[in-house]
């Protein structure tokens, strides 16, 4: 089953419900040599089910201090494409290794890409 570490909105219960059907059981993470800023939600779904106009996002920064906190949850491949019709055209999802070497779906900014 795939991993997807999130640090933003997916680690709301309520989100989880609205794309999964259930709520997920995850453990804490981070991803290093990342940075979290905040992008503008104009998917008007998105901020209904999310209840923000506003959601974080990660960009590399290749430095070492930087690190994001969040949480990697197990997935269903189902539940994997549900989460990527649930983000924006602002993410998209790459594997990294997370701080703990496990290797994990993150979405991160479209813009790199």
């Amino acid at each position: 089953m795939p991993l997807l570490f999130s640090y933003g909105t997916l680690q709301d219960p309520a989100v989880q419900r609205a794309n999964f059907g259930r709520e997920l059981e995850g453990r804490a993470a981070a991803l290093p040599g990342y940075a979290e800023r905040l992008v503008e939600i104009t998917d008007s779904d998105v901020v209904t089910t999310s209840g923000k106009t506003h959601h974080p996002i990660v960009v590399e920064t290749g430095r070492d201090t930087d690190r994001v906190p969040g949480t990697v949850f197990e997935l269903t491949e189902d539940e994997l494409l549900a989460a990527d019709k649930y983000e924006v055209d602002d993410y998209h999802r790459v594997l990294l290794s997370l701080e703990s070497g496990v290797r994990a779906w993150v979405y991160v900014s479209a813009a790199a890409y």
